[in-house]
């Protein structure tokens, strides 16, 4: 899943960055308002984290502005505020959660996880599907009960495709949600890592977890039950 973290202390936007991409998401930054507008109305993000201290525009009206643009990704904003005043205005803005300084690194992912899963139309943190079952908490996933051993960026491509179970995902979208911005879209890597996802969920070929669609990208098998 790839998030974009807007944060004008130096400071924390390194920790942030360096602790959300330990917990597997690709990370893109911004350190003002309008770096923040411009990246969120260019690239598709799964969630933004938008500081409401920020220079040139506040993070309430980053927040005001992407939404009159029909920018739908989940949104919590951060404040060094805790009057509930602030909290409302920042909801009322379009945010859809808010973290008040100084807060917990785990309860900001346990919150990111939560709003990212809402978002899929998934509200537990257990992803089913026929066999296949993806514990998003512990970025786990099983086969028939059995835990299969991933590469963080196997998961991430897994993680994806089960969030979104209908969806044909392309390449393109693939890449754009898993990898950061400076990531060459060109790159036949995702066909790298279904394949390995293939056989390492489906050794034997019986469960077939993921289709391929022709000049159109990949989808869970919608046969799994």
């Amino acid at each position: 899943m790839r998030i974009l973290i807007v944060e004008d202390d130096s400071r924390l936007l390194l920790q942030l960055d360096q602790y959300m991409q330990s917990q597997g998401f690709s990370v893109d930054l911004a350190d003002d308002g309008e770096k923040a507008l411009y990246q969120l109305k260019e690239y598709n993000y799964d969630l933004a984290i938008i500081d409401v201290g920020l220079p040139s525009i506040d993070g309430f009206e980053v927040v005001k502005q992407a939404r009159a643009s029909d920018i739908s990704c989940p949104i919590i904003i951060l404040t060094a505020r805790d009057r509930w005043q602030e909290k409302v205005k920042g909801l009322e803005s379009g945010a859809d959660d808010y973290l008040t300084k100084p807060f917990v690194h785990e309860e900001l992912l346990a919150r990111v996880k939560a709003l990212i899963r809402r978002s899929a139309g998934q509200a537990s943190p257990i992803l089913q599907k026929g066999p296949l079952s993806l514990d998003t908490s512990a970025n786990q996933l099983y086969v028939n009960e059995q835990a299969i051993e991933l590469t963080a960026y196997e998961y991430k491509v897994i993680e994806y495709l089960m969030m979104n179970p209908s969806k044909v995902v392309s390449k393109t979208e693939m890449v754009e949600h898993i990898y950061d911005q400076d990531f060459d879209l060109d790159s036949n890597v995702i066909e790298v890592f279904v394949g390995r996802l293939r056989r390492k969920i489906d050794k034997d070929n019986l469960i077939k977890p993921i289709e391929t669609l022709r000049g159109r990208g990949y989808r869970l098998n919608a046969s799994l039950r």
